[in-house]
């Protein structure tokens, strides 16, 4: 079963500086101008557009939005690893295909939705790993969030971000759910 780690709402430093529109602070990044092709040059300020907020693209409704540690690999075929930062959006509503984060017997669980409703199911992209089936109004399972975003570190993180337990792991309880 691959379990998640709730890493809390949404914190910026007091030193960014303040979104205007939507009272929340941002942290602007600089923007390449063109897509990366393979075997991009080493950037230059001839490449930079503009400034980009990564929370205003990957955060659009910060009031709903959870981030989520992965621990284990039960979604590695659909790209998504043990470590890994999710962006969970409570606000999404889940649709086949969707990768979710779910309920199921008192513990989060990461999967592919899958089917229609009233046939609901829960898939694993490691086949060894059953399916949950979903029927009618299952009081131990619940559709939790919809995965936005998963952010996968290319070169190697420290190795206390990597391991298991590194986080302190939160309960569904202590999330707003009451299985």
């Amino acid at each position: 079963m691959t379990d998640l780690i709730w890493l809390g709402p949404l914190r910026q430093d007091k030193a960014k500086c303040q979104d205007q529109d939507q009272g929340q602070e941002s942290l602007l990044l600089p923007f390449a101008l063109e897509a990366v092709p393979a075997g991009f040059p080493s950037p230059a300020d001839d490449y930079v557009e503009a400034a980009i907020d990564l929370n205003s693209v990957l955060i659009p409704r910060p009031s709903s939005t959870f981030l989520m540690r992965v621990d284990g690999e039960a979604m590695r075929g659909e790209g998504i690893h043990h470590g890994d930062l999710l962006v969970v959006d409570r606000s999404v509503a889940p649709r086949p295909g969707a990768t979710v984060v779910a309920v199921h017997e008192g513990r989060f669980v990461l999967r592919r939705l899958e089917g229609h409703p009233r046939r609901w199911r829960l898939e694993a992209s490691d086949p060894r790993i059953p399916v949950i089936a979903l029927r009618g109004e299952d009081p131990d399972l619940l559709i939790w969030g919809v995965v936005t975003h998963a952010v996968h570190h290319l070169c190697a993180p420290s190795s206390r971000s990597r391991q298991r337990g590194a986080a302190t792991q939160a309960s569904p309880e202590a999330l707003g759910v009451q299985p």
